[in-house]
């Protein structure tokens, strides 16, 4: 008997021949999943293979589904997000956004549900309120102090949001809780912290339902994993895994887990952007780099190690506080993106929906907005240029959409990211900057985006690589500078930036 043909009855929760469309297209096509008490499923899927859709089915946000979802046995009705959650349904959704209330403090975004819940609300009283706050953010051992659960949400990062979305969830002991991306944000301390809570709700007889694209997460954690493939479930597996039959079924063509790394010839390019004595944080020491041209530098490091400074700074939506920048040998001081722009350096940011994309916008009008004066005649935008440049965009990186006139909400989140790499690929860089690039994205749309940085560095740019996952870096860098607290710890390029040698300097700076 497969996993999916195991009782209704002995089920958490379960699916079955669950569709969905949207505008005649099929997302999801008679998915039947059965996830037990205790069990880690892993749910793989190309980007706009249905995993988001089928997520918001269970969250309770798409109710007009076909099929059955039935918890604990009993078939269960999920209008809203409110029902899922009675019904003990707890999402951990990719954006983070969603999740927080700004306006109201990190106290209150941790009771947040309660609050909503409860009549008369219990909690009106300030010390009551933080010391609830305080019982759910014990179960991450988080370790806030009473003036940071005072503050505005929005003052948390992005890895402080989700570890407060996280803990609110677990606040709830669910039956089922849903994990959409649950790493993204989070340095290898606080992930470990996350995997040691997924091995105690297993052992509670929670249900876990992992999405996630880092494969060896998954090979960690779960019990099974499946696959979902064009809105159908093409791959059933429990522990030990076949990779290579997942990533077909996932993918329709096998793949390695990671491409083959750059050969370092020896030669070196010319010199594009130079940083003598600049701090990257406060209060540490001042750094020099040097990037040039022909190459990949890929920047690894835990979060608050400097990365995303060194991104902004050098794209001026930040200050550096000293030191000297020069782009081809000039003097280099940016004092707003516009500057950088200009000079031919853009930024990949780390959050595209904060910092990249236009929610009701095109995919034409995204890509083409730092560039209008260039698209534009008489202060007249050009449409048929920017349809050209939106197209363009979606052949040389494989975005999954209607056409250029399609929203940035109609993509999936890997198809997002493709557009805001895209955007900075449409007029020839002299520096591109990718902070956290991969971030959400499947193997497949990795690998695009990829070959399209290596493929822009071969034609003479510099291309600077920033993220906390040493195999993204080694993917793709032709050089590996491991930052840590500010500080360069390791420049080393071809087989001096082996696997081993990398982790162990980011270790040791621990």
């Amino acid at each position: 008997m497969s996993p999916t043909d195991a009782p209704v009855e002995s089920a958490a929760v379960a699916l079955r021949d669950v569709s969905m469309a949207f505008g005649g297209k099929t997302v999801l096509a008679s998915v039947s999943l059965d996830i037990a008490p205790g069990s880690v499923v892993a749910l793989l899927g190309a980007n706009g293979a249905g995993k988001s859709t089928l997520i918001k089915i269970l969250s309770g946000v798409h109710t007009e589904h076909g099929g059955q979802v039935s918890v604990n046995g009993v078939p269960a009705t999920l209008h809203s997000p409110l029902a899922a959650r009675q019904l003990g349904i707890q999402t951990v959704h990719q954006r983070i956004g969603e999740g927080i209330v700004p306006g109201l403090s990190v106290a209150e975004n941790l009771v947040f549900e309660e609050l909503a819940q409860t009549r008369g609300n219990p909690f009106l009283n300030g010390r009551r309120l933080l010391a609830r706050a305080r019982e759910i953010q014990s179960a991450l051992d988080l370790g806030w102090s009473d003036a940071v659960l005072r503050r505005d949400v929005t003052e948390l990062g992005i890895s402080d949001r989700q570890l407060l979305i996280l803990a609110r969830a677990l606040a709830t002991r669910p039956r089922l809780l849903v994990l959409d991306e649950p790493t993204s944000a989070l340095s290898a301390a606080e992930a470990e912290r996350l995997f040691t809570l997924v091995e105690r709700m297993r052992s509670e007889g929670i249900a876990v339902l992992y999405v996630s694209h880092r494969l060896g997460e998954i090979d960690a954690l779960a019990d099974r994993l499946v696959v979902l493939r064009d809105g159908r479930l093409t791959e059933d597996q429990v522990k030990p895994f076949d990779w290579d039959s997942a990533l077909r079924a996932m993918l329709a063509q096998a793949q390695e887990t990671t491409t083959a790394r750059p050969r370092h010839t020896g030669e070196h390019g010319e010199v594009v952007l130079s940083l003598r004595g600049v701090p990257l944080l406060a209060g540490h020491p001042p750094q020099d780099l040097d990037l040039r041209a022909g190459e990949v530098t890929g920047v690894v490091g835990l979060l608050g190690a400097g990365k995303t400074e060194l991104a902004r700074g050098l794209f001026g939506a930040e200050f550096f506080t000293g030191g000297a920048v020069e782009l081809d040998g000039k003097p280099y001081e940016p004092r707003r993106p516009a500057d950088a722009i200009r000079g031919g350096i853009h930024l990949v940011p780390e959050d595209r929906h904060t910092d990249a994309l236009v929610p009701g916008w095109s995919v034409a009008q995204n890509i083409s907005l730092p560039f209008l004066r260039s698209l534009s005649t008489a202060g007249l935008v050009s449409r048929s240029k920017e349809d050209a440049l939106g197209r363009a965009t979606i052949e040389q990186l494989g975005v999954v959409a209607r056409d250029e006139h399609s929203t940035v909400e109609e993509l999936s989140g890997g198809n997002q990211q493709k557009v805001v790499v895209g955007r900075w690929l449409a007029e020839n860089p002299r520096v591109l900057i990718l902070d956290e690039p991969f971030r959400g994205v499947d193997i497949g749309a990795r690998r695009d985006i990829g070959r399209r940085a290596r493929a822009l560095a071969t034609e003479g740019a510099a291309v600077l690589l920033l993220s906390a996952d040493v195999d993204e870096i080694l993917e793709i860098a032709d050089r590996v500078v491991v930052l840590a607290a500010g500080e360069i710890r390791l420049d080393a390029y071809g087989e001096d930036a082996e696997r081993d040698r990398v982790i162990q300097t980011i270790s040791a700076s621990v």
